[in-house]
C-alpha cells in the first residue's frame, strides 16, 4: 500500500525533485516561464490521477440491507495514452526560453513521458552585475520511460447498508508520513437503489441505483534536503478534490453478476511550490523568491463503466473497466455480510 501511495504522489512532485538542477535556471528566467512549463508538464499526470481515484466506488447496483456491510481492498489504474506523454513547447509562449537547436516549437516530455533523445533549452536571465546571461539546461523526463503506461491508486474501502435502499461508503489510504513525503487520501459516497422503492422489486432481474461520491488527496514533498538551491522550508504541496455522479445497473443473480453505468467526473488538482529560494550567480549576486508559484488542472468528463462480480459466501471478487478521457481498470477483493 505504501509503495502505491508514494507512486501516486511521485508524478505530482517529480518535476521539482528530479529536476533540482533546473529549477534555479527556470526561476532565474522568470516565475511566469517556470509556472507555464510546470503547468503543462504536470497536467496530464494530475488529470490521470483524478480518473484513477474514482474507479471501483461500486460493484453492484443493489444497495445492502440495514446492517449489511462489505470491506474491500481496491486497486485502480488509469491508462496513459501516447498523447498524454508529450506536449508542444512553443517558445513564443515563453519570455526567456529558447531551444538550443533554434527550433521555435517542439514536442517535449510531460510528467508521464520521456525525452529520447534529451532536449536542451537555453534560458536567458538578467544579472544585475554581469548583464544578460544564458544558461543551457536539460528538460526533465517523466516518471520513468515510455513504457510507464499506468497511474495506480489503492484504497481500503467500506460500505454499510442504511435501509430503504440507501448505502453509505467510505474509502481511505492509511496516512503516510516519512522524512520527505506526507500523503493522505480519503473519500465518502452515498448510493441509493431506486428499484428498492418499487413494489415488485423482488421480482425484477436487474437493480438500478445512483451514486454520489467525493474523494480528497493531500500530499506534501519536502525539497529541503534534496534541493541544491539555498533557502528554507522548500516543499511542494498538492490538494486534489473530485466528485463522481454515477447511474448504475446490475443483474441480480446469486453467484456471478454483471454491472455497468454512466457517470460524470469533476475535479481539480492544485500544486504549490512553497518556501524560500535564493537564486544565485556564484557568490556574487542573489535574488530571494518566496512561494514561487502554483499550478492547477481540472477535469470534467463523462465515464462509461462495465464490470463483473463473483460472490462466494462472504468472499467477493470484482473487476471493472472505465471508458473516459483516461481509461481505467480496477480489481477489488471484498469481504461482506448480506
Amino acid at each position: 500500500m505504501k509503495k502505491k501511495a508514494l507512486f501516486t504522489l511521485l508524478f505530482l512532485t517529480v518535476f521539482f525533485s528530479k529536476a533540482q538542477s533546473d529549477i534555479d535556471a527556470l526561476l532565474a528566467a522568470g516565475i511566469d516561464d517556470a509556472q507555464r512549463f510546470a503547468n503543462d508538464y504536470l497536467m496530464p499526470g494530475t488529470d490521470g490521477l483524478m480518473h484513477s481515484m474514482n474507479a471501483n466506488w461500486f460493484n453492484t447496483a443493489e444497495a445492502k440491507p440495514l446492517g449489511g456491510f462489505e470491506i474491500s481492498v481496491v486497486v485502480n489504474a488509469s491508462s496513459v495514452k501516447d498523447e498524454n506523454k508529450m506536449f508542444n513547447l512553443n517558445t513564443a509562449d515563453y519570455n526567456n526560453i529558447s531551444f538550443e537547436d533554434g527550433s521555435s516549437s517542439k514536442m517535449v516530455s510531460t510528467v508521464l513521458g520521456e525525452n529520447d533523445p534529451a532536449i536542451f533549452v537555453e534560458v536567458e536571465y538578467e544579472d544585475p552585475i554581469f548583464g544578460n546571461q544564458t544558461e543551457t539546461i536539460e528538460l526533465p523526463n517523466g516518471i520513468g520511460s515510455s513504457s510507464a503506461n499506468l497511474l495506480p491508486t489503492a484504497f481500503i474501502q467500506g460500505a454499510l447498508g442504511l435501509s430503504q435502499g440507501i448505502e453509505l461508503k467510505a474509502r481511505f489510504v492509511p496516512k503516510i508520513d516519512t522524512d520527505d513525503v506526507a500523503l493522505s487520501m480519503y473519500g465518502a459516497g452515498l448510493q441509493f437503489e431506486m428499484t428498492k422503492w418499487l413494489p415488485a422489486d423482488k421480482y425484477m432481474p436487474v437493480a438500478i441505483s445512483g451514486l454520489v461520491a467525493y474523494t480528497h488527496l493531500d500530499g506534501e514533498y519536502d525539497l529541503t534536503e534534496s534541493s541544491i538551491i539555498d533557502g528554507e522550508n522548500q516543499r511542494v504541496e498538492n490538494a486534489t478534490n473530485t466528485w463522481l455522479f454515477q447511474l448504475i445497473a446490475s443483474t441480480k443473480m446469486p453467484v456471478i453478476n454483471f454491472y455497468g453505468g454512466l457517470g460524470y467526473i469533476k475535479g481539480k488538482s492544485e500544486s504549490d511550490l512553497l518556501g524560500t529560494y535564493r537564486v544565485t550567480n556564484g557568490f556574487v549576486t542573489s535574488e530571494e523568491i518566496v512561494d514561487p508559484f502554483s499550478v492547477s488542472s481540472e477535469v470534467a468528463s463523462v465515464r462509461g463503466t462495465i464490470g463483473t462480480k463473483l460472490k462466494l459466501g462472504f468472499f467477493r471478487l470484482n473487476a471493472e473497466y472505465h471508458l473516459s478521457e483516461f481509461n481505467a481498470f480496477s480489481v477489488g477483493i471484498n469481504f461482506g455480510f448480506r
